[in-house]
């Protein structure tokens, strides 16, 4: 598997509590957009990120934003 797999065509607007995340990088966990160990056997890595304030963000299930973890819009064009 070299390219991800598009878990969803939209992205997810979430607001997270302050903290660090895994946002999944393959599109084959169940718990969209975050990882859950789905990748086990791929090449694919779970994306580490740190939320520092509440605050409605889109994140991206496509897997081919260029923003990882955020939604660039380039679910449209998929």
């Amino acid at each position: 598997m070299d390219k991800p797999i598009i878990a969803e065509k939209t992205p997810l607007a979430l607001d997270l509590n302050p903290g660090t995340y895994y946002w999944c990088h393959c599109g084959k966990s169940a718990n969209q957009p975050f990882c859950d160990g789905s990748h086990q056997g791929t090449a694919f890595q779970p994306l580490v990120f740190t939320v520092v304030e509440h605050r409605i963000r889109h994140y991206c299930r496509c897997k081919q934003t260029g923003t990882a973890p955020f939604c660039d819009g380039t679910h449209k064009s998929l």
